[in-house]
């Protein structure tokens, strides 16, 4: 810049500076944090923040426009995450489907600390042909995970939620996108893991007994708590 102005150049630097921060996060986070991947958190909710009725049926809170946008935003992650609760209770695939083909498969992450991972389930079926990995606790029972991982499921044994992003990132992981539980969201916002939030919000409430979107988050006094910041907001039908 010093030697273009020297040269008569007028310069200016920063232009559009939060807009183009905002759509290279996943780049800017790797140079900035390369020992973790950049998470992005995305919870479908009602207006009380629940993401299922008190029975558990969370589908569908949200509409077929927002389960297209989903689609369209897991062909950018490099991995899409959930928790065991929510893998077990919804059975889902975690793999982008519609007419966008991502240029690689998005790795699947199921955290499950008890290595509590059915055979029954979607991901760990058809886990020989779409990579998929247990993310456990160092103690949970070799005969819990066995059975998942002569399925084809790779099972890493994590102390915590950091040292476990930590080795996602030497397998090649520079973006993660998790799609819940509230357990898993509330741990990994607790722990100050979560780059971006994306929050799809439909117009009904669910009240008491509802289950929350975030769970097991410590309080936090109003002057200390952390301010985020709105990226963009749009309608999705």
């Amino acid at each position: 810049a010093a030697r273009l102005r020297a040269a008569g150049v007028e310069v200016e630097i920063g232009v559009l500076e939060r807009e183009a921060a905002a759509q290279n996060a996943i780049f800017l986070h790797n140079l900035r944090e390369p020992a973790r991947p950049f998470v992005a958190l995305k919870l479908a909710t009602t207006i009380d923040g629940r993401i299922a009725d008190a029975n558990g049926n969370s589908r569908w809170i949200s509409g077929a426009e927002a389960r297209a946008f989903v689609h369209w935003l897991r062909a950018g992650f490099d991995a899409i995450g959930v928790g065991g609760v929510t893998a077990r209770a919804d059975d889902p695939l975690l793999t982008v489907r519609g007419a966008l083909r991502p240029r690689t498969r998005p790795l699947r992450v199921v955290f499950a600390a008890d290595g509590d991972i059915p055979l029954a389930l979607e991901v760990v079926r058809t886990a020989r042909e779409t990579p998929t990995v247990a993310i456990v606790a160092s103690a949970a029972r070799p005969s819990i995970i066995a059975p998942a991982e002569a399925a084809g499921v790779e099972v890493i044994r994590s102390a915590d939620l950091l040292s476990a992003l930590g080795t996602l990132r030497k397998r090649g992981v520079g973006s993660l996108l998790v799609e819940g539980g509230g357990r898993l969201a509330g741990a990994l916002l607790a722990a100050g893991l979560v780059d971006r939030y994306y929050w799809v919000q439909s117009p009904l409430w669910l009240g008491m007994g509802a289950i929350p979107a975030i769970a097991g988050l410590p309080g936090s006094a109003l002057g200390e708590a952390r301010r985020w910041s709105v990226s963009e907001r749009r309608a999705l039908g």
